[in-house]
C-alpha cells in the first residue's frame, strides 16, 4: 500500500491548527499594540481594546456576557480554578463535598484528588456502559453539604456529550453550584450557557483552531469561585497577571470563525465519523465502537482491537503518514488503560488495544478511506503477528455477549 504523500491529521481532540486568520490577529496584536492593556495611554488603549474584542467575541460565540468571561492560560487552569475556588469558597459554609464522574479529563480527576487530601469529599459517578451521565444519579450522590457538581459537556476520549441541562437543573434544586468541562465542546457544538442553565464553564483556544496557551472561564453574574492567581486587578479582580493580549485576540477570533460556519463543519464531520465506524465494524472483526453513537461529538472515534496494543497500531499509523492517538494527549505517556474506557466496563485487555481518531474541518472523505485502507491492512496483519489475539478473541466474544444481555 502506497503512503499518502501528506500527513494526514486525525488527533483533533489533541489540538488543532491555528486558523489562518486566528494567527494574522495574533501577528497584528503582537506587531502593533505593545502597551500593557492597563496602562492608560494610548498605546495601552490599543492593547485593551484587542482584549475587549476577543473577550466580546468569545462571550457572544457561548451567549455569556463579556463581564461573565474570564481568560486563564488554558483549559486545566479553568478546571482547576472551578473546582478549587468553589471548595475553598464554599467551605466557609461548612460545605465540603463534591460532585465529579468517573472519567472527567484529568485536569478535574486531579483537581478533585487534591482537594481530597486538603480533607473534602468527593463523589465519582460512575456512567454507563455507552458513557453517559444520569442525572438521577447525579441528585442520588447530593448531600446537604455538597459544594459543587461537575460533569463535563463531552468525553474527550470516547466524545459522548452529556445531558448538562438536566444535571444542572438538579443541581440548582438542591442549591449547588453547577460547574461543566466544555474543552471539547465549545467550536465543535453548539453551546449556550443560557440554554444550559451551567454557573461555569471552562474552554480551550487550541481545541477550536485558536493558539496554545489560551483558556477562559464562564461564571455565571453573581458566581464567584476563590481567586487561584493574585497580584493586580486583572480580569476584574478575579484572575491576576497582565493579559495574553495576542492570545486572547486570536482565541476571539477561531471562536468567531468556529461558530459561523458551525453546522456545516458539523454535517461534515459526522460525514466522516459515521463512514469510519460503519467501515471498520463491518470489515474487522471484533472491532468494538466505545462509547454511544448518540449523542456523540460530530468528529469522534474511539474503537478497540482486541488483541493488540494501542501503541503497536498508533507506529503502524506514523508510518503511513496517518496522526491518531491511543486516548487523551494529556496522559500519552501512560501505558495504563485508559481509565474512561475502564470507568464504562471496558475489560483491560481490550481498553489496551483502543485508538481514538478524531476529525476537523480540513479532513477529508479521501482521508477517511485511506485510513480504513490502513487498518484493514494493519490490524488483521499484526494479530497473526500476536500471541494475545487468541486471548483478546475470546474476551472481545465474551465482552460482546454480555452487553447483548
Amino acid at each position: 500500500m502506497e503512503n499518502m504523500e501528506k500527513v494526514v491529521y486525525l488527533d483533533n481532540a489533541a489540538t488543532t491548527p491555528c486558523a489562518p486568520e486566528a494567527l494574522e490577529m495574533m501577528v497584528k496584536a503582537l506587531s502593533g499594540a505593545c502597551g500593557n492593556p492597563s496602562s492608560h495611554y494610548s498605546v495601552g488603549y490599543e492593547a485593551k481594546e484587542f482584549v475587549d474584542t476577543g473577550r466580546a467575541q468569545v462571550a457572544k460565540a457561548i451567549n455569556a456576557s463579556p463581564a461573565e468571561l474570564f481568560f486563564t492560560s488554558c483549559g486545566s487552569e479553568a478546571d482547576n480554578w472551578a473546582v478549587k475556588g468553589t471548595a475553598f469558597t464554599k467551605a466557609r459554609q461548612n460545605k465540603k463535598h463534591l460532585i465529579t464522574s468517573a472519567f472527567e479529563h484529568h485536569a478535574i480527576m486531579h483537581s478533585m484528588a487534591a482537594l481530597e487530601r486538603m480533607g473534602f469529599e468527593v463523589t465519582y459517578i460512575k456512567p454507563t456502559a455507552e458513557g453517559y451521565i444520569r442525572p438521577e444519579d447525579v441528585e442520588a450522590a447530593i448531600r446537604p453539604d455538597t459544594a459543587l457538581v461537575s460533569i463535563m459537556m463531552a468525553n474527550n476520549e470516547i466524545g459522548t456529550i452529556q445531558p448538562i441541562k438536566e444535571i444542572a437543573e438538579v443541581a440548582h434544586k438542591h442549591g449547588v453550584w453547577m460547574h461543566t468541562d466544555a474543552v471539547q465542546a465549545v467550536g465543535a457544538i453548539p453551546v449556550d450557557v443560557k440554554e444550559l442553565g451551567v454557573d461555569m464553564l471552562s474552554m480551550s483556544a487550541h481545541k477550536f483552531n485558536g493558539p496554545k496557551g489560551m483558556g477562559a472561564l464562564y461564571c455565571r453574574k453573581g458566581v464567584w469561585p476563590q481567586n487561584l492567581i493574585d497580584g493586580g486587578s486583572q480580569e476584574a479582580r478575579h484572575r491576576a497577571g497582565t493579559e495574553n493580549v495576542a492570545g486572547i485576540a486570536a482565541m476571539g477570533k477561531a471562536l468567531e470563525i468556529a461558530t459561523a460556519h458551525l453546522d456545516e463543519r458539523m454535517a461534515h464531520e459526522s460525514e466522516l465519523r459515521d463512514y469510519v465506524i460503519d467501515r471498520i465494524l463491518k470489515n474487522i472483526p471484533e472491532a468494538r465502537l466505545n462509547g454511544g453513537r448518540s449523542p456523540r461529538l460530530p468528529n469522534n472515534v474511539n474503537i478497540s482491537f482486541p488483541g493488540l496494543e494501542g501503541e503497536t497500531i498508533l507506529l503502524d499509523l506514523d508510518m503511513h503518514g496517518i496522526c491518531a492517538s491511543t486516548g487523551s494527549a494529556c496522559n500519552s505517556d501512560s501505558l495504563d488503560p485508559s481509565h474512561v474506557l475502564l470507568s464504562i466496563g471496558v475489560p483491560e485487555e481490550i481498553g489496551h488495544g483502543s485508538m481514538r481518531f478524531t476529525f476537523g474541518p480540513q479532513n477529508t472523505m479521501e482521508e477517511a478511506k485511506y485510513l480504513c485502507d490502513v487498518l484493514e491492512e494493519v490490524i488483521p496483519r499484526r494479530r497473526a503477528m500476536s500471541c494475545m489475539w487468541l486471548q483478546g478473541q475470546n474476551t472481545a466474544r465474551q465482552f460482546s455477549l454480555k452487553g447483548e444481555q
